[in-house]
């Protein structure tokens, strides 16, 4: 993965506004990686835990949150979002209301 992809990838992250969501292979197209959708999960995985950026805002194609449900990172999320506006039903986001882009 290199360093252009990545730079990428934080700014569409840090692009998307509060009260939308977008998913991991819309960050990756938008960056020019259109099949690295897991790319852009690892990326997020490994952010320092100090980062500003909103990496809640962003969910799999599915609309749904990827973690466990009932996970505290799972709980993090979706508490995050909902302080947002988002609105979820048990870590399912509807892409038709809240997609970004």
């Amino acid at each position: 993965m290199n360093d252009e992809f990545k730079q990428k990838v934080y700014t569409l992250i840090g692009a998307i506004p509060e009260g939308n969501v977008a998913t991991y292979g819309q960050i990756a197209k938008l960056a020019g990686a259109p099949r690295h959708a897991r790319a852009v999960g690892y990326l997020l995985k490994h952010l320092p835990n100090d980062s500003s950026l909103p990496w809640h805002r962003v969910i799999n194609s599915q609309g749904k949150i990827s973690f466990p449900v009932e996970s505290d990172k799972f709980n993090s999320q979706a508490l995050k979002l909902k302080a947002e506006g988002v609105e979820s039903l048990n870590g399912r986001i509807s892409l038709k209301k809240y997609l970004w882009y």
